[in-house]
């Protein structure tokens, strides 16, 4: 395990697919016209902590985190391509609705590439099932009401790499697995 990140701290790890800086810059341009468009309150996420969260990994003991890395450096996975096509208010908490990225045929690969991640996880004998309901979005904003679906002009990028981010204060970068093919 990272050796920046004690036990305690354990809480705030997770696994994500990160936009390379050229995308992260043109989604934080979309959020701050959509906050303008929506007149939304809310502070825009920074450009360089817009993120997909795969997998929450709070919780897990140091073994657990370690086998994480582990199935990390050892999955044969192929870079791949992903989109988000819409954009609308998830549910959240009341004035504080969180406005997202998101799609459906674009993020097939993701998906599928999620699904293995966690089989792989479950044969290193970490017992916590991916959650089945995922759906794969980028977090804009948090806006005090919410708003509707509507259509974007595609956006996204190719997936090269898994990235654990530690969270608390800011978003740390502990570790990063390339894909690579088989």
């Amino acid at each position: 395990m990272d050796n920046r990140v004690n036990h305690g701290e354990a809480s705030r790890l997770f696994l994500a697919a990160v936009p390379d800086a050229e995308t992260a810059a043109r989604i934080h341009r979309l959020a701050g016209v959509l906050k303008r468009a929506h007149k939304f309150m809310g502070r825009l996420i920074p450009a360089d902590r817009l993120h997909i969260s795969l997998f929450f990994l709070g919780g897990l003991h140091e073994e657990g985190v370690r086998s994480v890395y582990e199935t990390a450096a050892e999955l044969p996975a192929a870079p791949f391509d992903i989109s988000f096509d819409r954009t609308a208010s998830f549910h959240g908490k009341r004035a504080n609705y969180p406005l997202v990225l998101f799609g459906d045929d674009g993020l097939n690969q993701l998906k599928a590439f999620r699904q293995t991640f966690a089989e792989a996880m479950m044969r290193k004998g970490l017992r916590r099932p991916a959650n089945t309901s995922f759906t794969p979005h980028v977090t804009l904003l948090y806006g005090e009401r919410r708003a509707e679906e509507y259509p974007i002009h595609p956006i996204g990028w190719t997936v090269r790499e898994l990235v654990l981010i530690h969270s608390m204060r800011g978003h740390v970068r502990l570790a990063q697995w390339p894909l690579r093919g088989r």
